[in-house]
């Protein structure tokens, strides 16, 4: 038993190995969760955190989200758990129809730094939906001469589930006349075919009902049945007949309601009742009998509802010709949907930041991603902003987009830019869709105070003072104002901020009111050489400048 617990832990560590090494290379490949299909909301998918490696701190301060390619909020990703969650009841049968298997893409986007990485979400269906004819009744008109073996088509049955929880067989009530058989179908679908498996007499039993039953092959299983009434004729021995089997036609997804779109003919060589033909659908879908119409006696199909290349590209049309006595012949018409481009291009937004820091490069402004519903050249894409953005779009996985900064900027110089996301297809005319963003620069400490000149000139007022002898020095104080308005106003309340004494001396002898400082007012002054002959003067004002290098 201890051995064999070992080996356990071994091969549990070697999972997780592996789990984690896959996970690491999530950049380039898609992590693959499952779930059934009508799980209540709020129901356990994974723990993302667990399967990144990460811890549920860092997937918080990370800003971990998740994005879904059709941008649907199928899934929500709980910060404090690290789980991921079901946000919403998941119909397969609506979001896949037919296709299997079911597959949804998201991506689990990080922050700090930028980082993607791939899921799939597989959601497996359940027997949900019982098999459902779309007519209530089946007539089958049957010539008392026809022969043992014969077959006859019936309208098959609808079943939405997928899988082995689709339609698998069909039954008939127990009758002495037919059985059902159930033919190889090259798509694959399972249609009923009435087998006469003894002859009919009109004169003895003109009319059979009989109950069709449709059996998927859910656990427990589901049914549906409709009544198939048989009605028999009198001899008729030429069936009608199609040129060919198979008729090809292409049609714009414009075209306008009530359109011709083909007309098909059968011939019978019978005369009378038995030589005339009407013309049916048969083993045609919903989407069939609302998009077209036949015209049951000239074959005429004509368009009753628009066509749409971006939701169904071809249509396979069964027809059945049956003549009065109710022998029937088949061909198929096969309409292609021909694409025009009708469907500008979409950008959808799915995370957005409208203020960066000026200081930071490879900001993160936008997540987007772009659709165009077109095929072919109409839905391929061009994306670009304006030139000259210190921006630059970034492709991450196909069709999404980031708008990143490619360097630092500078609020001072300008503090807000207007981007315009462009997306163009390619073709004709073609067709584009703009998306505005204005992102705004936040102002971070990067500029010390500086000076706006190099240079200035003061106006500095002096009282020179009266000496008793010329070689006599002494001190003046400035006075404390006001001054005039020519004067520089240091406090910028009309007075200088403080007093300035200086040993001044008058130049002698100049006839003017020169003086020159006795010691030197800045260090890279030269002191003059002044003469010591001071004129008495009383209480002088008057003003110099000087140039601060």
């Amino acid at each position: 038993m201890e051995i064999r617990g070992a080996l356990d832990l071994r091969k549990r560590q070697v999972l997780i190995f592996l789990v984690l090494l896959g996970l690491s290379r999530a950049g380039t490949e898609s992590a693959h969760y499952s779930v059934a299909e009508e799980t209540e909301i709020g129901s356990f998918v994974a723990n993302l955190a667990r399967d990144l490696g990460l811890g549920v701190e860092e997937l918080s301060s990370r800003e971990a989200r998740v994005v879904s390619d059709d941008n649907k909020k199928y899934l929500h990703l709980d910060l404090l758990t690290g789980n991921l969650l079901l946000n919403e009841k998941l119909d397969r049968d609506e979001l896949c129809g037919s296709t299997e298997p079911c597959v949804l893409h998201f991506q689990v986007v990080l922050e700090n730094p930028l980082q993607f990485f791939r899921f799939e979400l597989c959601v497996k269906d359940i027997n949900d939906h019982s098999p459902t004819f779309l007519d209530k009744e089946i007539l089958i008109k049957i010539s008392e001469g026809t022969t043992v073996g014969a077959t006859f088509l019936m309208e098959s049955a609808q079943d939405l589930d997928v899988g082995s929880n689709s339609l698998q067989n069909y039954t008939i009530s127990p009758n002495s006349h037919f059985y059902i058989k159930i033919p190889d179908s090259s798509d694959r679908k399972i249609y009923p075919e009435l087998v006469l498996d003894r002859a009919l007499d009109y004169e003895q039993e003109a009319e059979l009902r009989l109950t069709l039953t449709a059996v998927d092959g859910g656990s427990p299983p589901k049914s549906g049945t409709t009544l198939v009434l048989i009605k028999v004729l009198d001899i008729n021995d030429n069936a009608p007949e199609f040129p060919q089997s198979l008729y090809e036609v292409q049609v714009p997804e414009d075209r306008p309601l009530g359109s011709w779109i083909a007309t098909i003919s059968a011939k019978d060589l019978d005369a009378g009742n038995y030589g005339k033909i009407s013309y049916t659908f048969f083993h045609a879908s919903e989407d069939i009998r609302k998009t077209f119409e036949i015209n049951p006696i000239s074959g005429e199909v004509n368009l009753r509802s628009p066509l749409d290349f971006e939701v169904i590209q071809s249509y396979t049309i069964n027809i059945q010709a049956t003549d009065g006595g109710g022998l029937s012949g088949k061909c198929t018409l096969l309409v292609k949907v021909m694409d025009i481009n009708d469907n500008p291009p979409e950008v959808t937004i799915s995370s957005i930041t409208k203020r960066i820091p000026e200081n930071a490069s490879e900001t993160l402004v936008a997540l987007f991603s772009i659709l165009d519903q077109d095929s072919g050249d109409n839905g391929r894409m061009i994306c670009s902003i304006q030139d000259n953005l210190p921006f630059f779009l970034k492709p991450t996985f196909k069709d999404f987009f980031t708008l990143v900064s490619e360097k630092a900027l500078d609020r001072e110089s300008q503090a807000e830019y207007n981007i315009t996301i462009t997306v163009t297809d390619l073709g004709t005319p073609r067709l584009k869709t703009e998306y505005n963003i204005t992102v705004l620069l936040s102002d971070v400490n990067d500029n010390a105070p500086t000076f706006t000149q190099t240079s200035y000139t003061l106006f500095v007022a002096v009282r020179l003072c009266r000496r008793s002898r010329a070689a006599s020095v002494g001190r003046c104080s400035v006075p404390e104002g006001p001054f005039p308005g020519h004067l520089v106003d240091v406090s910028g309340t009309g007075t200088l901020s403080q007093s300035y004494q200086y040993e001044v001396c008058l130049t002698g002898g100049s006839g003017t009111n020169e003086f020159k400082f006795l010691k030197p007012i800045i260090p890279n002054f030269q002191v003059h050489d002044t003469g010591r002959n001071m004129g008495e003067i009383e209480n002088f004002r008057n003003s110099f400048g000087l140039n601060i290098q």
